[in-house]
């Protein structure tokens, strides 16, 4: 049995799904900068992260600090 034109059918619609999905991760942005750009959100969570939790963090902090 053959397949006909149905595995030309599948690569073309593998390739117009993958084009979607790349289309989100291409940026235009080279490796440094991606680092760069990753790297000031995660900074940016965890000032956020830490000004909502600020009170609990800092009093385990003060005790472990005690001798």
């Amino acid at each position: 049995m053959t397949r006909g034109n149905q595995r030309d059918r599948d690569r073309e619609r593998a390739q117009a799904r993958g084009t979607k999905k790349g289309s989100t991760k291409d940026d235009g942005l080279t490796v440094e900068q991606r680092r760069e750009r990753d790297a000031k959100a995660l900074q940016e969570k965890l000032a956020k992260k830490a000004a909502q939790g600020g009170a609990s963090g800092d009093a385990g902090g003060s005790s472990s600090g005690k001798k």
